[in-house]
This record gives C-alpha cells, structure tokens and sequence, in this order.
C-alpha cells in the first residue's frame, strides 16, 4: 500500500497511473506549438486580412443561456454546493473506505471529490462492480454527514497495458471514435510520451461527436444512480500534448459542416477564415458536450449538480484546447467549474513567484470567479508546504471561489493536514459572510475571448510573467522560454497589466467574461476597462456602446480598437467608431477623450498595461486608471504596501473587505516569507450612515470567528488600522 501522509487516503496504483495529467494540462504543453502557425504584423497588430465576401464568413451560432439541443431546465444551488470545502479521497478496498471517510471528515473537508477508476477502459461488467462500491462509499459518506462528487475524465480512455496487450483503440471502438487532427492524424498515444500514461499503457482521446458522446452519457447515468451528490467531468478538450487542433475527425467534419454549412479547414492557417471559424466552433462544441453532460445526470437523479474540470483561464491555452470556461457562464441548470489554477513549479508552488507572477494568480482566480457567473466557482488551490498553500488558498477564497485543497503536483494529498484543517476551519465558520456578499466593484475589466483567440496569435500560453525557472528549482511552468511570459503576448499582457495596476492601486474590479455579454452583465460599473480590445461582434459591440450612451465610461486601449470581428476578420471600419470618435482610415491619437451619449470613451494607443506589467512605471498606470479615478473613486480604500490585494463586498448593510498580503515578493524570485503587513482600511460611509461593528476574521488567528477591532470615524469616513498577516477579511456593519 502507498505510505499515507497527515491521515490523508493514499492513492490506489490504478489511481497514480493518471495523477499527472493535470500537471501536463496546466503547464500547456504544446499550446506554444499549437499556436507556432500564427503571424503578428511589426508593430504587434492582429494580422487578419479583409474577409467579408464568400462562403467561409457564415455567421458564428448566437450564444443563448442554455443548451443548443435544448433548454435546461433552471436549478438552485444547494448550500453544500455554494460553501463547499473540497479534497480528493478514494479507496483500495471497501473495508478502508471508513476510515479515509474519517481522515477527510477530521480535516474539515464537507465534499469529498471521489477519483478511482474510471480513467481506465472498464467492461460493462467491471464499471457495474464498481458502481456498486461507489454506492457503498457514498453512503457511509453520508452517513457522515459529507457529500461526494465522482470525478470521471471526459474524452481520455487509457488502458492498462494496452500498447503490447488489448486496447480500446486497437480492440474496440476507439479507432473509430478517436479524435484526430488536421492531417487525419489520431489522438493516441502510449506510456513514458506523457507522466500520467504508464510506460506501456495507452491514452486515447475520444471525439466528442462520435458514438462516445453516447457511450459517456450511458456511463453519467450509471455514476448518478449511485447516489453521489455530483459529477467531476474531467477536462473535456481537444487535447494537444501530441497533436493540435483536433477533431478533425469524420465525426468531427460533420458536425462542424452541420453547424456552420463549412467544410473543415485543411491546415492550421491564420490568414484562412475557415480555419479561424473552426477555433471559434470548437468552444461551442464543447460547451454542447457539457451540457448534455450534465443533462444526463440530472436525467437519473434531478438534484445532481456537475461540476466540469477546467484547465483553460484568462490566458491563451483555451484557444489551442478548445474549451473556453467563460461559455458555460449563462447556461441554465446546475452545470458549473471546478477551476484548475496552475501554480509556478511543480515542486515548488508559488514559493519563488515575483510580485508581478502573484498578480497573474490573483487574475486568475477573479477570472474564475467571474466566468462562473452566479454560480458556485470551485477552484484548486495547489501549494507545496503548508505557508505557501495556506497563501494561495486564501487568494482563491478572497476571490470567491471555494477551496480543492491539493499538494502539487497532483491531487491525492494534502500540502499540510493541519494547514487544511484551520482553512478549511475558517471557512466553514465564516460562509455566509464568504460566499453570500454581491459585488461591490464599481471597475470592471473586459476579458475578450476572441481578442484571445486572433490577436497577435503565436507562440507561448502566457500563464506567467517569468518564465524563467530560479536558479536550483527544477519543473517550472514556462521551460524556460520567453515566449511563454505574458509580457510576451499583446493581448494577455495588456489585459494581466491592467489587472496588476488595479491590484497595486487597491482598487476593488471584477472581470467581465466577454462570451454571452448583456446589458445586465455591466450595469453595476460606472468604469470598464477594455484593453487591446481588437475582437468584436455586432452584438457586444451594441451592449458597449449601450453602456457608454447610457452614461458608463469606457477606457479602450490598443493599435487596432474594435478593429476585428468576433472571428477575426478584419472590418472595413471600427465596431466602436462612433464611441471612439474615430474612424479606422483616419491616423490613430496617442490619445483621446470622446463624449458618446451621456458617457465617455478615453482611448490610449499604447499598450499602457503591457508596459506597467512589465516595468511597473507609474506613468503607465496612471493612464490606465486616470479615468477610474475620476469616475469612479473607490469607497474603500487602503493605505499601505500596493502588494496587499484588496477586494469588496456588500452584505446587507455589511460591507466586506478582503486583504491579501503578498508583500514578501519582489521584482526577482526570493525565498519565500511571510512579513506581517501593516495598513489602515479606510470606508467612506454613505450618507447618513453611522458604524454599527468593525470586525476582523482570519484564518492566521487562533480564533476564525470574527473579531471586534477599534476604529476612528473622521466625518464620513471609517478608518481601521490593521496588521494581515497572510489573510483578513474585515466587516464594516454601518447603518
């Protein structure tokens, strides 16, 4: 048996053959080869050319807020859904499932997230088996007042033994429902090619469109009559580790001919309009996938909610992949993410991030955040030792996701027992106050997925800032290569250096996902940042300049503003022109200020984030947030270290405040520390209101209960001086 770590269950050897396909899947391996065939113009502009006459420019489908085969029907979250604290468990034999129930139970866990065999090519006869444990399993979890969620890999079949022995590529039906690339190439491969595929064994990825979509589904009704309370959809991907852009499969061809009247592309090619409709379409087929997915669960049992593995943030690994979380946020039913959050180095965590590297994190997660709309957002929070995963775990919940508490570089133990045990523990005493606040930013930045997917598209994923691995820490995310920084990619590194100059000027913002935008999405900013905003459809053009014309500002930076279409097609003027107050024939301004309605559009030629996140220089974060601070002037403010995080919520008459200390990192990587932070919150009341309580709860505190702590009021302003250790989340009561 495994030696066991903390009391936390072991993994089992069928378990361990595919713990690392995670580790592969958020390094992105092979995104920068997927993404080789792209071509920037000098100056960093999209490089599309002028496509509007053909066959090729068929409209892309409309995104609607269910499933394209059908509407589903609107569920609630249950509460252990939307406060849940979430580890991996499994079991060996039946008679070890209670005390692995036990371990998890002791540690605070409330979800156990149940990962056992179904990565393998099982019989008929050997899934009902083990259905039947899984049944037992549940129940006893039950019993002990715990949920489970089964974890299932979606589109990956491996079998045991199977590059000499009987496999379900060569034996059965994966030669036919493999997927396959451009070339006709198949998405199979065998053991010591990747680190969770055993030497000898084989990894089929399945084509979504084929018979397998049935073949899964059939299983989802097994997994769901065992009375699990959920299902974990492992990555549904068009995965790349050793071919790119499938599924150009015949079952592919077909459904792609039948959503778009086209027939595919033969080649990776930027400059074709098919081939960039077939990026585009993969996101829509497998957002379908996902939703039939949980559709068949909820088929068996009306109550299971799904939870779908996704590895694909805010930066570029979804283009190459196909699966763009930010697609699944207006679909109806309980259909969400558990949101996969890579960390630097796989044996390392963050310990060795820059400052700059921690604002990428903090991005990440209020990307996760915001692309799980009002849904629950489960999200990994990987660490190596207990101080760093505790760090990072708290970043996850500041930004209001729910904790999966794993060592990295797999999932099946914790990075410290009694490190789970108090977060999990301050979780679960300060619930409602973490996950039932509405948001108070009043600052909203644009994540455009097709400016994602068609400017400037090339090497590198864009994860981090450094890709460079410190010297004598070895397995770091970016290999060494520049190309992998975001600082290197137009787009990305415009979008992550606006995040980063909000994040130093302690600026409450939320991310807005740009896939099935509404005028309902931005009626709660007074200011939406837009950078490099190139990639554009009628339809978000139309809610933008809703919400500048309705008295919203925009600040829209860029060479190209509104340049592209949704497809990345170059338009014969800009989609914004007459918010902008310019037209594309005219020379560009270094800079602009435009009145639109009763609202205002600034615009910077520059690249003003891309260059704060690279040398974070003041001037160019004072271009980016001059219209911010006119505009929208926070109501909570903080003086101290621009390294704290700050974030705000409202509950009730309760206003919530998250600060996250990440003062110990710098410009370059250093040993990792923890620094106490001193700092003064400051609140300005609203009119008329006096403070009720200021409260402060922490999980570095013996207590995580909320505290009473002393304040001044000055007028109408509340002032709270405070030392955060790693995490504290403040209450002003006023009324």
């Amino acid at each position: 048996m495994p030696e066991q770590h903390d009391g936390t269950p072991p993994a089992t050897a069928a378990t361990t053959a595919r713990l690392g396909r995670r580790r592969l899947l958020r390094a992105g391996l092979a995104a920068g080869g997927a993404l080789a065939a792209g071509r920037l113009l000098p100056d960093g502009r999209a490089w599309a050319a002028p496509d509007t006459t053909g066959p090729s420019t068929a409209p892309a489908p409309t995104l609607t807020a269910g499933n394209p085969r059908g509407p589903l029907t609107a569920q609630a979250w249950p509460d252990w859904a939307r406060y849940a604290r979430i580890a991996d468990g499994t079991f060996n034999e039946p008679a070890d499932m209670q005390g692995y129930i036990d371990a998890l139970k002791a540690q605070n866990v409330s979800v156990i997230e149940l990962d056992t065999l179904l990565s393998n090519w099982l019989t008929d006869a050997e899934f009902a088996a083990h259905m039947a444990d899984v049944k037992t399993f549940t129940g006893l979890a039950h019993a002990a007042g715990l949920k489970v969620v089964m974890y299932y890999p979606s589109l990956e079949l491996i079998s045991p033994g199977g590059e000499k022995g009987r496999s379900f590529y060569k034996n059965d039906h994966g030669g036919s429902w493999v997927q396959r690339d451009l070339s006709g190439k198949p998405n199979v491969f065998y053991g010591s090619v990747v680190v969770w595929v055993d030497p000898g064994d084989e990894s089929v990825w399945l084509s979504p469109n084929s018979p397998w979509r049935d073949y899964y589904l059939n299983r989802i009704k097994g997994v769901a009559a065992t009375g699990v309370d959920g299902i974990w959809p492992d990555v549904p991907i068009y995965f790349d580790g050793v071919l790119t852009w499938c599924d150009a499969s015949s079952w592919g061809a077909a459904a792609f001919k039948a959503d778009t009247g086209l027939a595919l592309p033969t080649a990776a090619d930027w400059t074709d309009p098919v081939f960039r409709r077939y990026v585009e379409w993969r996101h829509h087929n497998l957002l379908d996938f996902q939703l039939d997915i949980a559709a068949a669960g909820r088929s068996v049992n009306p109550d299971l909610v799904t939870f779908v593995e996704t590895v694909s943030m805010d930066y570029r690994y979804a283009t190459s992949i196909g699966l763009d979380g930010g697609y699944l946020r207006t679909a109806g039913g309980a259909v969400s993410q558990v949101w996969e959050v890579d960390i630097l180095g796989n044996y390392d965590g963050m310990r060795h991030a820059t400052a700059t590297d921690w604002t990428c994190l903090i991005s990440m997660y209020k990307y996760a955040r915001a692309a799980s709309g009002a849904k629950p957002a489960w999200a990994f929070g990987y660490g190596w030792q207990a101080d760093d995963a505790s760090l990072v775990m708290s970043q996850l919940i500041a930004a209001g996701c729910n904790p999966y508490e794993v060592k990295t570089p797999f999932k099946n133990d914790t990075a410290d027992a009694a490190m789970r045990t108090r977060m999990f523990r301050f979780v679960q005493v300060n619930q409602q106050k973490l996950y039932d606040p509405l948001p108070a930013a009043r600052v909203g930045v644009y994540h455009s997925a097709a400016s994602r997917d068609y400017v400037a598209p090339g090497e590198g994923n864009g994860m981090y800032a450094n890709a460079t691995a410190p010297a004598g820490i070895n397995d770091w995310w970016g290999g060494d290569d520049p190309q992998m920084s975001c600082t290197a990619l137009p787009w990305l590194g415009e979008f992550r250096g606006t995040v980063k100059a909000l994040v130093y000027a302690h600026v409450p913002f939320d991310t807005v996902p740009s896939p099935g935008l509404s005028a309902a999405d931005l009626s709660r900013f007074a200011v939406l940042l837009l950078p490099n905003l190139q990639a554009v459809s009628d339809a978000e053009a139309a809610v933008l300049r809703g919400f500048v014309a309705g008295g919203g500002t925009v600040v829209i930076t860029g060479p190209a503003p509104t340049a592209l279409d949704e497809l990345g097609g170059r338009r014969a003027e800009f989609a914004l022109s007459d918010v902008l107050g310019l037209r594309s024939a005219d020379p560009l301004p270094a800079s602009r200020r435009n009145s639109y309605g009763s609202g205002t559009c600034w615009y910077v030629q520059a690249l003003p984030g891309l260059s704060y996140l690279s040398n974070t220089d003041q001037a160019s974060a004072d271009r980016l947030l001059a219209a911010v601070r006119q505009s929208a002037p926070p109501a909570v403010t903080l003086a101290g270290d621009h390294r704290i995080f700050l974030d705000a919520r409202q509950l009730g008459g309760d206003t919530v405040v998250h600060l996250v200390n990440f003062t110990n990192f710098g410009d370059t990587p250093a040993e990792f520390g923890t620094t106490p932070a001193d700092c003064t919150l400051s609140y300005a009341l609203p009119a008329g209101a006096t403070v009720g309580a200021v409260t402060v709860a922490s999980p570095d505190a013996t207590d995580p209960a909320p505290q009473a702590v002393p304040y001044t009021v000055t007028g109408g302003t509340v002032s709270v001086p405070l030392t955060v250790v790693q995490y504290s989340v403040v209450t002003v009561t006023a009324g």
